[in-house]
């Protein structure tokens, strides 16, 4: 058995805002947290106490709510830097941020199919905001930083949708189209790690089923 077949790195979705229960895209616009959002957010606490992590290790994406997520989940972050919850750090770290959507941020993708029939953020171009290559390097560049605390700690990193899907799909060692096969619910975890030193997805989506999947 490898040493690193016990480590876990754990993603956590930002909860319910008003723009995700629209489907609205949204990357740089800081929007808060709804009430349904915020309850989410709590009991996600509840689901990552269940895992027992090892001395976990917290980075959170600086927009408020992720940054709130972290907080009403137990894994407190601050903006100027770090804080102290849980006897653990949380950190806040602008590569976590999610995908900057230029042109399109604000719209669904029914609006952006009016143009552009058949776009999706994957396989479609951004105007304006990130392409796939560059959210693919970024996704990389979050990964390695974190890859070698593995061994000793376990991590969390709280974001957003598509940019944890990005980062799944990256450790998979998928090219970064293929977060399009990874749908993540709000406040939904998922659990990635190693198996015989091979990256693995150990578990995907997960939420309280008193609050179900809503994407």
């Amino acid at each position: 058995m490898s040493a690193r077949d016990d480590a876990r790195l754990v993603l956590l979705r930002h909860g319910e805002t008003t723009w995700s229960s629209q489907r609205r895209h949204t990357g740089r616009t800081d929007l808060p947290l709804t009430e349904r959002g915020e309850e989410q957010a709590r009991a996600a606490g509840g689901l990552l106490d269940e895992l027992k992590m090892r001395d976990p290790l917290v980075l959170t994406s600086p927009r408020q709510r992720a940054v709130r997520t972290a907080a009403l989940a137990g894994l407190t972050a601050a903006s100027d830097g770090l804080q102290v919850a849980r006897n653990n750090t949380a950190v806040v770290d602008d590569d976590l941020a999610e995908w900057d959507y230029g042109d399109y941020e604000g719209k669904t993708s029914v609006e952006i199919r009016e143009h552009d029939p058949g776009w999706t953020i994957w396989t479609g171009v951004v105007p304006g905001g990130e392409t796939a290559a560059q959210v693919s390097e970024r996704a990389d560049r979050v990964l390695a930083s974190v890859e070698p605390v593995l061994p000793d700690r376990d991590i969390v990193l709280v974001g957003h949708g598509h940019f944890s899907r990005a980062l799944i799909a990256r450790w998979a060692e998928l090219d970064i189209r293929e977060g399009r096969r990874f749908a993540m619910s709000t406040a939904a975890i998922t659990v990635l790690g190693y198996e015989h030193d091979d990256r693995t997805i150990l578990a995907h989506n997960l939420v309280p089923a008193n609050h179900g999947a809503a994407l």
